[in-house]
């Protein structure tokens, strides 16, 4: 009962705060939520909303039951999970967050993983995309491609070993014997079950299509609602000197280090949320390329307490636990920094130093023009991409509404 009524008060506190925050700094407020607004619609609703509608899809058609029965000699000894887990996590690596907590919750409705398999699944399914990790940081922000091999090196292993790490988590619940891992994978076997979890589906396929579309924008507009209001929190933080004011505290473990102080604001801007601590780390003059890689592996490990408050958000409608996420996260970071860390002196020699380059670059790395011309075509073609796809939501939801028996 204390413990509810400290978090009830903390809670209260906190959002009085903030409101008093907007309040005292409407202008600033104004301007971060355009900030985050421009951010999702430009890039993250375009970028996601295709895998997101795919995802659904190939659920429903049964493809992904079919891969799990091809992956599920992989998965179970290495993760502990089901081999369906093998398509949510390559999906979580290619779309970035927090497509892998989407999918998995959506096989935690259809009882595909237990609870406990669910949350060691969701621990290590979600990762920045590559296109963020090489585009948007190494290149736009570090204006040096070439450092996204090690910092998405870094990331994914990291996110491997978590993966290894998290399979000793829980308890297992009693497999089946008609679901239990055979040595060998069984095409027939993952043939009868994607036909059968086709039949089971009954749905037509407009209807398919049409729960697909809906189910992936409200998933998006719940991201876009997110990435808003950690963009006001984390600007609001700074203008009140808290950001400042926990960087001191972020300053004694850097000094242990050897690592320049002045990357400590950045780092807890990238606590919040992942973009902005990516980009102020980048800009830091007084630290090393080498100190402003690691911190930068630590913000993308641990994904910032935007993209954590939208995997919430998406396992709050299940019974997944957040805990395990959270831990993981935790976990990431470490890893993907220690990683970087140690393979810095290869990387560096190979790759940073132009006169002895031990490995030749591809022509269409080393000129990264092509990079920032398909950035700001996507950016141009994004904000359009994402009104038509809303206009085609509002459109299914009218179709939907009770007396609209119509078909299209």
């Amino acid at each position: 009962m204390y413990r509810s009524k400290v978090k009830t008060i903390i809670l209260a506190g906190t959002a009085s705060f903030l409101a008093f925050a907007l309040v005292t700094f409407p202008a600033t407020a104004v301007e971060a939520s355009k900030d985050g607004l421009n951010t999702w619609w430009t890039i993250v609703f375009p970028s996601l909303l295709p895998f997101l509608i795919l995802s659904e899809v190939l659920i429903g058609f049964g493809v992904v039951r079919f891969l799990g029965v091809l992956l599920e000699p992989v998965m179970r000894p290495l993760f502990k999970v089901p081999g369906v887990g093998g398509f949510v996590w390559a999906m979580g690596m290619v779309s970035g967050f927090p497509t892998g907590a989407k999918l998995t919750a959506r096989l935690r409705e259809e009882k595909q993983v237990t609870k406990v398999e669910a949350e060691r699944l969701v621990s290590f399914s979600n990762a920045s995309n590559p296109m963020f990790i090489i585009g948007a940081v190494s290149a736009a922000f570090f204006h040096n491609p070439k450092l996204g091999f090690l910092l998405a090196g870094a990331h994914y292993l990291a996110n491997f070993t978590v993966g290894l790490c998290m399979r000793f988590y829980g308890v297992d619940e009693k497999i089946p014997k008609d679901k239990k891992s055979s040595k060998v994978p069984s095409l027939k076997r993952a043939l009868r079950e994607l036909h059968h979890t086709r039949l089971k589906d009954k749905r037509p396929l407009g209807k398919l299509l049409g729960d697909a579309v809906t189910s992936s924008i409200q998933s998006l507009l719940m991201v876009g609602g997110f990435i808003i209001l950690f963009s006001v929190i984390n600007r609001l933080l700074f203008h009140l000197q808290v950001t400042s004011l926990l960087a001191g505290f972020i300053d004694k473990f850097f000094e242990l280090f050897s690592f320049s102080t002045a990357l400590s604001i950045p780092f807890i801007a990238g606590i919040f949320e992942i973009t902005l601590g990516s980009k102020l780390t980048s800009g830091v003059e007084s630290s090393t390329l080498m100190q402003q890689a690691i911190v930068t592996s630590m913000i993308l490990g641990f994904c910032g307490l935007s993209v954590q408050a939208q995997v919430a958000s998406i396992l709050a409608q299940t019974d997944i636990g957040f805990k395990p996420f959270f831990f993981a996260r935790i976990l990431q970071a470490i890893f993907a920094s220690i990683y970087t860390y140690l393979f810095w002196d290869v990387f560096s020699a190979n790759f940073l130093n132009d006169d002895k380059p031990a490995f030749a670059m591809p022509a269409f790395l080393e000129d990264q023009g092509w990079i920032s011309q398909a950035t700001q075509k996507w950016m141009e073609i994004g904000p359009t991409f994402t009104i038509i796809c809303l206009s085609v939501y509002v459109v299914i939801l009218f179709f939907r509404l009770p007396g609209k028996k119509r078909t299209v």
